[in-house]
């Protein structure tokens, strides 16, 4: 018996669709990247030593203490009524109803507190309300 060696053909690696997807990621690479521009011109800024202001005239802060005392740009309102609290919003804010309200409440104080300050805000009408936090960061340097 007489076997005839079976001839192998030799694997072969077919680059051409590997250099097609190679081209494809190359072009979507080259679309997505921005490019800085490198001939803008070239200034230097002016320099100055002075603190920043932080007057801010659209702001106005309003601190709602635990037990439901509240302060409209650290001035202490008297009563805890809507009407009160409103017309001393109205009476701190200097841009008119463009100002921003910045509730900073107490971590224990009550949700009606907070609740009363944005009524009050609305009947201002003043629309755009905000809350301050503190990071954990501050909040454990206390």
């Amino acid at each position: 018996m007489r076997f005839h060696g079976t001839s192998r053909d030799e694997p072969e690696i077919n680059l051409i669709p590997f250099i097609d997807v190679l081209l494809v990621v190359l072009i979507f690479l080259m679309l997505s990247t921005t490019y800085s521009k490198f001939t803008e011109l070239q200034i230097k800024l002016p320099v100055a030593d002075a603190e920043q202001q932080r007057d801010y005239p659209k702001e106005v802060i309003v601190s709602v203490s635990s037990d439901g005392r509240y302060m409209v740009s650290k001035t202490p309102v008297e009563g805890r009524s809507i009407e009160a609290i409103s017309a001393a919003l109205v009476a701190a804010a200097k841009a008119g109803k463009d100002s921003v309200i910045i509730i900073s409440a107490d971590a224990s104080a009550t949700h009606q507190s907070v609740i009363t300050v944005m009524e009050a805000a609305r009947r201002s009408g003043m629309n755009q309300i905000t809350f301050a936090t503190q990071s954990t960061a501050q909040a454990g340097a206390k």
